[in-house]
């Protein structure tokens, strides 16, 4: 924090830093951030204004970052601050509420990294800072799809409190606590029924309930406050106590719905089995059924399509997006969500039963679903050999025996390695469409195949037979590795949100992610989450068990998953931009705000994104110039109308 210069009224500055990050807060500005006001109340200060931009449906994010300059807790701590949030407004009147479209994390670190954003209570919260370090907090704004355009306000309160001394309270026995809690109970007791009793025993009773109550308030567990010296105040006797660091939170609210379906399909993983060990749900039970519910409807948050897989020998994969057959409610339910891009149909039953034909009859039942055109059989992940491309050959030809216009999703990033399709590894890459069709229509590949050269996408959108219903879709996982876009632990924040940028500009039309809750298998809710061996940090694990780090059960998000939102959202952004002035423009953008190049040349600062975002809703002078003429002949209309009604 910034202590230098005039201070005429001689405010002492608070132990506490609070930067706060533009954006989505890559990293802090450690100088010049925040200084004093001169016109601020006493006791405040005033740092530089979060300007934020979100069109409706939107969630933008910011950290508020605090480093300790002092010693004013208990052993090993810092000290305590105390954070407050208001609601966010609107010259009109108009709200954000706290608690409902703001909400406040404390980031928590995962190998050193930090990465799990855990839930604080609002609007108000203590926090307990360490001497030396950096404690950053998360504050995310949603904003509703009805939520009226125009500028917002807000505020947040960081306040130094006093470290509370252990209590008489704190001290007493079980037994002390007990006796206290029958001699108030014996209070109630006595003076319930005294309705309709002569006034000279309630007297007696009310004398028996006062000597009872001046006894408890005697005690020791009240000792502390047994002299009246007004009002606590926090810190009051220090003189640094009553100052608080102000962060003043402006949001810019767009006129611009962001769609409730995303544009991308974005279809991410999570494994029932891990659901199942960590949380000691037996698979088919209503236990289970209620924690992938849990799950799944997390997730859609997120504009994530989530399925849910388990893995078979030679990697081929059991993935359902609904663990109900297509004849249950819920299916409708789940499958009709707007959120919800694509959905993925079991092509054996999620839940072994006896039912016969159960493919053929799930396919007849959707089928006749308007939803119909969401769905996708994801059957094997990455074949390897001429035996497993041959497997997925028949499992799809029996798909498309009962719904010839079923899509089949096939993730690979090589060809058969025992009967080549070219000369060269990617020439051979390059022809498994040809060597699938008509057994697949959906080619996923990895991105880590395409190295640094975007060029190479060109040649597998040319394979591709579009007009009769192909598509290509991405994924990454274990690679690329860095400088790339992926979503490791450790990677910048741009990094993570890269990925989407990526997306578009190759062109792919869809996206796929192997798993977000792959951790090491562990049997308590509780216990401490280890990356799997062999993957790079982070890699399978997008969200965290509240249970490791409260007594919450709502999964936590990582700092990755959310700037996957921000990436999602970007997407958006390009889609909109593109729609009004073509393709080649939004590449343009891209490349004249420096927001993405290649995979190798992004930005690093958050800057160029908001350039874009505003770019993107930003009319055109052509746009503003045929406004200009509507609004001139509509004025002019209106007059001809009135002189017309006056001549009559």
């Amino acid at each position: 924090m910034d202590n230098t210069g005039a201070n005429p009224q001689g405010i002492v500055v608070p132990p506490v830093e609070g930067v706060a990050g533009g954006g989505t807060a890559y990293g802090w500005n450690d100088g010049g951030g925040v200084h004093l006001s001169n016109s601020s109340p006493r006791g405040s200060i005033d740092p530089s204004e979060i300007n934020l931009l979100a069109a409706r449906n939107e969630r933008e994010s910011v950290q508020i970052a605090l480093r300790p300059k002092a010693t004013w807790g208990g052993s090993g701590s810092a000290g305590v601050v105390q954070v407050q949030c208001s609601d966010l407004t609107s010259t009109s009147g108009d709200r954000l509420v706290v608690g409902q479209s703001i909400t406040l994390r404390r980031v928590v670190s995962i190998l050193g990294v930090p990465d799990a954003l855990v839930p604080l209570d609002l609007p108000i919260s203590q926090i307990n800072l360490a001497p030396g370090e950096t404690t950053a907090l998360w504050v995310s704004i949603d904003v509703p799809s009805a939520q009226p355009q125009g500028q917002y306000e807000g505020e947040f309160f960081i306040t130094a409190i006093k470290a509370e001394a252990e209590s008489p309270s704190q001290r007493l026995g079980k037994a002390d606590r007990h006796q206290l809690y029958l001699e108030l109970r014996n209070c109630l007791d006595i003076m319930e029924p005294v309705e309709g009793k002569p006034l000279d025993e309630v007297v007696e009773r009310a004398k028996s309930v006062n000597t009872s109550l001046r006894r408890v308030l005697l005690s020791p567990v009240f000792s502390e406050f047994s002299t009246d010296n007004g009002p606590v105040d926090m810190m009051d006797e220090d003189a640094i106590s009553n100052l608080s660091v102000r962060v003043k939170l402006n949001l810019t609210v767009w006129d611009f719905i962001l769609p409730a379906t995303p544009s991308l399909p974005a279809v991410f993983g999570i494994s029932d089995t891990v659901i199942e060990d960590r949380f000691g749900v037996e698979h088919g039970s209503d236990e289970w059924y209620e924690a992938l519910d849990q799950h799944f409807k997390w997730l859609l948050h997120y504009r994530i399509s989530p399925y849910f897989c388990r893995w078979g020998g030679n990697m081929r994969v059991l993935t359902y997006t609904c663990p109900w057959p297509a004849d249950h409610p819920k299916s409708d339910e789940y499958f009709s969500d707007p959120r919800l891009a694509a959905y993925a149909v079991p092509y054996s039953q999620a839940v072994p039963g006896a039912a016969k034909d159960y493919l053929q009859k799930e396919i007849d039942i959707l089928r006749t679903k308007s939803h119909w055109k969401k769905a996708y059989f994801y059957l094997w992940d990455e074949p390897l050999n001429l035996e497993q491309y041959d497997m997925v050959r028949n499992m799809a030809s029996k798909i498309h025996t009962y719904a010839p216009d079923a899509r089949v999703l096939t993730t690979y990033y090589c060809g058969p390695s025992d009967a080549p399709l070219g000369p060269t590894p990617f020439e051979a890459f390059v022809k498994v469409p040809k060597f699938l069709r008509p057994h697949t229509q959906i080619y996923c590949t990895s991105e880590w195949v395409l190295g640094d050269r975007e060029d190479l996408a060109k040649e597998i959108i040319s394979e591709l037979q579009p007009e009769n219903g192909e598509e290509w879709w991405t994924y990454v996982c274990l690679g690329p590795s860095d400088p790339h876009p992926n979503w490791h632990i450790g990677m910048r924040g741009t990094q993570h949100r890269a990925v989407f940028w990526r997306v578009w500009k190759e062109g792919a039309t869809g996206f796929l992610y192997w798993g977000a809750n792959c951790y090491e298998k562990a049997t308590v809710p509780s216990a401490e989450i280890s990356f799997r061996r062999g993957l790079p940090p982070g890699d399978g694990v997008l969200y965290y068990p509240g249970e490791v780090f409260s007594s919450s059960h709502q999964p936590v998000a990582s700092v990755r998953l959310e700037r996957i939102l921000s990436g999602l959202q970007d997407f958006e952004y390009l889609q909109l931009y593109t729609s009004r002035y073509g393709r080649g423009e939004g590449l343009a953008l891209l490349e004249k705000t420096g927001m993405y190049q290649g995979p190798e040349r992004y930005t690093l600062e958050h800057t160029p994104i908001d350039v874009m975002r505003e770019q993107t809703l930003t009319p055109s002078a052509l746009d503003q110039l045929l406004k200009n003429m509507y609004s001139s002949c509509t004025v002019l209309v209106e007059q001809l109308t009135w002189a017309i009604k006056d001549s009559i």
